[in-house]
């Protein structure tokens, strides 16, 4: 009986260890079962879906275009080595060599890491004609582009950290 309880309590301990390692490579996303950092297929899930599964806060930046206050972010001055992945469902973005000081207050960068990992819509809100940048695989609110970037692409893409993971190199 002792010899059974031992190998049951080794093997509890063996998928809790397991187990945990595999909450920690997803980031805290265990309950949203769309989020994968090397999936591209595009997504078709409803608004009222990813309410279930969003934070109040990601569902209001990413699914309702709410935009974060400028300084208030965690990645707007953040400089480590590393890649920012949608943190609705994964998809990669940015490399952090892409990444650049625009003092905006929002993470800049000036070019995504494929040209189809981002895709583009007019945006007229708030009486300003801007282009808005979206997650081309889940169609989630990133931030905006602006012409007034650095070399080599003279392109700003002025993010909502809210709307970003980032995994260090």
């Amino acid at each position: 009986m002792k010899t059974l309880f031992l190998i049951s309590a080794i093997v509890w301990c063996s998928f809790s260890v397991a187990y945990g390692q595999h909450l920690k490579s997803v980031g805290g996303h265990e309950h949203n079962p769309y989020y994968s950092n090397t999936d591209t297929r595009k997504l078709n899930v409803s608004n009222a879906e990813w309410k279930k599964i969003l934070s109040p806060a990601l569902y209001a930046t990413a699914r309702e275009q709410a935009t974060e206050k400028p300084f208030t972010g965690q990645y707007w001055n953040k400089d480590a080595k590393g890649t920012y992945y949608c943190a609705v469902c994964g998809n990669m973005l940015f490399k952090s060599d892409a990444k650049f000081s625009s003092t905006c207050g929002w993470p800049s960068f000036f070019e995504p890491v494929r040209k189809n990992s981002v895709i583009y819509r007019s945006d007229s809100s708030y009486g300003m004609d801007r282009t808005e940048v979206l997650c081309a695989r889940c169609g989630s609110h990133l931030g905006h582009i602006f012409d007034d970037g650095p070399a080599p692409t003279h392109k700003r893409f002025c993010m909502n950290s809210i709307s970003l993971d980032f995994q260090p190199d």
